[in-house]
């Protein structure tokens, strides 16, 4: 009776690295649309989900590795 339509605005690379193959992320947008009787739109969303590239595992946020360097405190010379 309801029919649900899923499409792809785009890609794109996203920060970090896949936990279980090491692999490159990609932010995808996607547009849902629901439909009733298939005239009556009942809801409309886009949301972004994300992706690995070489396992295709799909990830709900940032849950994959950022390749950050952890902040380092150096002293300095001044002279307080």
């Amino acid at each position: 009776m309801c029919d649900e339509e899923e499409r792809e605005l785009g890609r794109q690379e996203a920060p970090g690295t896949c936990p279980h193959c090491g692999g490159k992320v990609q932010a995808v947008d996607v547009e849902r649309r629901w439909r009733c009787c298939c005239f009556f739109p009942i809801c409309f969303s886009i949301k972004r989900k994300y992706c690995c590239t070489l396992c295709s595992r799909r990830y709900q946020g940032f849950l994959f590795h950022h390749n950050l360097k952890p902040f380092q405190w150096r002293p300095t010379n001044a002279l307080f």
